[in-house]
């Protein structure tokens, strides 16, 4: 019905992201949407949550499982959307049910926005690159990358004309910290295998030098399980 909707007109459509969960489920739907018919007629919307849908895996993921769906969103697609209270982290269900216990389809809420533990910051910060960088402003131009983690996901986000590049490495598990040895593809900026590089991750503000393409990451469900690098330029080798 989505895709019917979309060929005769609607410019955006409600997705399936909402239950889409591990890196296969995630990377099999972006690559329907991004590599095969519907790249042509069906814009995504990535909402993380509605006033209908209270997503099953925010139940008991915590602060961490809220970031990670807001990072997968806001990166993966050029359109997202979140339902009031998703700032705040709620996620008490009503039980048995994917919604939530406290809806405002039947009271009026009235929210402290300032409440311990909100993710209101990070969110900021994400729709600010989505403003600066041309690459997360549509879902196409994503390409999955290699990772020697199946609780990792890594991708590249690109501009058509490849003049605005990402690299997007999000953890899966909201629970437990995760190590990962990222594939950096060197190669797709014309550098070598052993190439050194300046990065920077965008989401803490930080500086790093890259040599090669193996690099290690640990996704930290207590501070920010994602991080989102800028290849900044190479540097000569030492």
């Amino acid at each position: 019905m989505m895709y019917r909707l979309g060929k005769i007109g609607f410019s955006q459509s409600y997705t399936y992201f909402t239950w889409r969960h591990t890196k296969k489920e995630l990377t099999e739907y972006l690559t329907e949407l991004t590599m095969q018919a519907p790249k042509d007629f069906y814009r995504p919307n990535f909402f993380v949550n509605t006033p209908d849908i209270n997503p099953t895996f925010l139940h008991h993921a915590g602060r961490p499982g809220f970031l990670i769906r807001a990072a997968l969103a806001t990166t993966l697609s050029g359109l997202w959307g979140l339902y009031s209270g998703f700032e705040l982290c709620e996620s008490t269900p009503l039980p048995g049910k994917e919604e939530y216990l406290d809806s405002e389809k039947y009271e009026i809420r009235h929210r402290n926005w300032r409440e311990p533990g909100h993710i209101i910051d990070e969110i900021t910060r994400l729709n600010h690159l989505r403003k600066i960088h041309p690459c997360l402003q549509s879902h196409i131009g994503v390409s999955f990358l290699e990772t020697d983690n199946d609780q990792v996901l890594f991708f590249e986000k690109a501009s058509p004309e490849r003049d605005d590049i990402l690299l997007v490495a999000i953890s899966l598990d909201p629970h437990h910290g995760q190590h990962a040895h990222l594939d950096v593809p060197l190669w797709k900026l014309g550098l070598p295998d052993d190439a050194v590089v300046t990065v920077e991750e965008r989401m803490r503000g930080i500086e790093l030098q890259w040599r090669g393409r193996a690099q290690h990451w640990y996704f930290d469900p207590g501070e920010l399980p994602f991080a989102i690098f800028r290849i900044a330029r190479p540097m000569e080798k030492p």
